[in-house]
């Protein structure tokens, strides 16, 4: 991931409405929710709701399918994950933070190491 795609996905989530959205979709997984159940549950008008979620999908962060007269939205895990390999990679030091990919499960495994404790002064 290059620094613009972050910062376009860094102000994608810096707004609640769509920061909520994504969440909701996150947990849904990979099924997804239509898109009339994210506004009902946010309990944002329909219109608004598409200018969100609109947003999120030109920036990659969540990916659309019809459904019958539904439009579907699920979470872009993949892009989430470089994003926050991303920041690991160019923001920590490995012995901090990494990533770790679990051949047999095809999952990732975030680790992160506490880094001096909590308290510690920066001078």
């Amino acid at each position: 991931m290059n620094i613009k795609k972050a910062l376009t996905l860094f102000d994608t989530f810096s707004q609640e409405t769509r920061l909520m959205a994504f969440r909701l979709l996150v947990q849904a997984g990979p099924p997804g929710l239509p898109a009339g159940v994210l506004s009902e549950h946010l309990g944002i008008p329909h219109n608004t709701m598409s200018f969100h979620l609109s947003h999120l999908a030109s920036a990659g962060a969540v990916s659309s399918r019809k459904e019958g007269r539904s439009v579907v939205y699920s979470a872009n895990f993949d892009v989430v994950r470089d994003l926050i390999g991303f920041m690991i990679k160019d923001c920590c030091s490995v012995e901090f933070a990494n990533i770790r990919e679990n051949k047999k499960t095809g999952r990732s495994l975030i680790e992160l190491v506490s880094c001096g404790g909590s308290g510690r002064k920066r001078g």
